[in-house]
């Protein structure tokens, strides 16, 4: 187990300097007590300048490999890396003594995901999954009323990551070589279902439904997701990047009441504004909330977007909680918010959602 001297913050290196990491892991990283972010890995000059300037006194390697060249001088990588690099880069990292952090998809496939786990295990090695969206404020929000509750027996869950973005932007994510593990299967996917395994347990069934819309498209940008849970909830997952109208991100249907939400939680558009965690972190206002309730139309004038039922205080989101659980991890021995093992039962999920939209089956796992 790696541990700081006492007193001093565990050293991370990071690889990658794009979305992921410029956007998301760097910013939480330097500001999650006991941890510095000491290395930034990136080729392009560009994104070397922007580190430098966005984290003074980070170091910087164009290569994994003159990174790993020091590994005895770090505590922890975290790779925010393409996602083909994801499996080879952690094998690296593990087999050099390090603990490791992994954007999801962790792997292309469940099978690589639970080799990765078991160097982990056999190493003696933390191995965790970047899967931030449990610290959206809508599923906080909703784990709460589900621990209350409040809304009876859940029936459905639907969850949409829906956007509207007509024209392709380029790159390895909308790329078409299987080699890439592109598209919104593998990229959003993974959050709707990773959210829907662990507030409602393992799918038992999967069926999908999965289109390229946009012209020139070479991978899936619209797809649908429907999982029996083996607690007998069904949910329905929505990824697109072709909708035109967005409907709610979250409606579950429960015996008691129900929970619609809109909205997006607000951190990921904060970060890339330049905003970092501190006092007020992940609030949004009173007219972003969603509602409770049951019964008929909305009425008194309420906008049909939020629907009846009274209104439920959105819990606010806290990306920050993933590093700090991190942190106490490597540091005091606490538990991993995000194992390897959890991020194979999705990828299993997601394996057998590819295989039901190729093949017009539904799958059971």
């Amino acid at each position: 187990m790696t541990t700081g001297t006492s007193g001093t913050p565990l050293r991370v290196g990071l690889i990658g300097y794009g979305l992921a990491g410029s956007v998301f892991h760097a910013p939480l990283i330097s500001t999650t007590e006991g941890l510095a972010l000491d290395t930034v890995v990136t080729s392009n000059p560009e994104r070397q300048d922007q580190a430098r300037a966005e984290h003074p006194g980070v170091r910087i390697a164009a290569t994994p490999d003159e990174l790993f060249e020091r590994a005895d001088e770090l505590d922890l990588i975290v790779i925010a890396s393409p996602n083909k690099t994801h499996v080879p880069l952690a094998t690296t990292a593990l087999k050099a003594g390090l603990p490791v952090v992994v954007d999801k998809p962790v792997a292309g496939t469940a099978a690589e995901a639970r080799e990765l786990a078991a160097l982990a295990d056999e190493r003696g090695l933390l191995l965790s999954v970047f899967q931030n969206r449990r610290w959206d404020n809508d599923f906080l929000t909703l784990r709460k009323l589900l621990d209350a509750g409040e809304l009876g027996d859940v029936w459905r869950f639907e969850s949409r990551f829906e956007r509207w973005r007509p024209q392709l932007k380029g790159g390895w994510r909308e790329s078409g070589d299987p080699a890439e593990i592109g598209g919104l299967l593998y990229d959003l996917g993974s959050h709707v279902v990773d959210q829907a395994l662990t507030l409602f347990g393992p799918a038992t069934q999967v069926y999908a439904e999965s289109d390229v819309r946009r012209a020139g498209a070479e991978t899936d940008d619209d797809t649908f997701i429907a999982l029996t849970h083996a607690g007998g909830v069904r949910s329905h997952l929505y990824v697109s990047a072709t909708t035109a109208q967005l409907g709610p991100r979250f409606r579950v249907l429960g015996s008691q009441a129900g929970y619609v939400k809109y909205g997006l939680d607000p951190q990921e558009a904060a970060l890339r504004e330049g905003r970092r965690p501190g006092p007020g972190w992940g609030t949004e206002p009173e007219s972003l909330w969603g509602r409770v309730g049951a019964g008929g139309p909305p009425s008194g004038g309420e906008s049909p977007l939020t629907g009846g039922g009274r209104p439920e205080p959105t819990v606010p989101g806290d990306y920050p909680a993933y590093y700090a659980a991190v942190a106490r991890a490597l540091l005091e021995d606490g538990p991993n918010p995000v194992t390897a093992l959890e991020a194979a039962a999705a990828l299993d999920v997601l394996e057998a959602a590819r295989r039901s939209a190729r093949d017009g089956v539904t799958v059971t796992l």
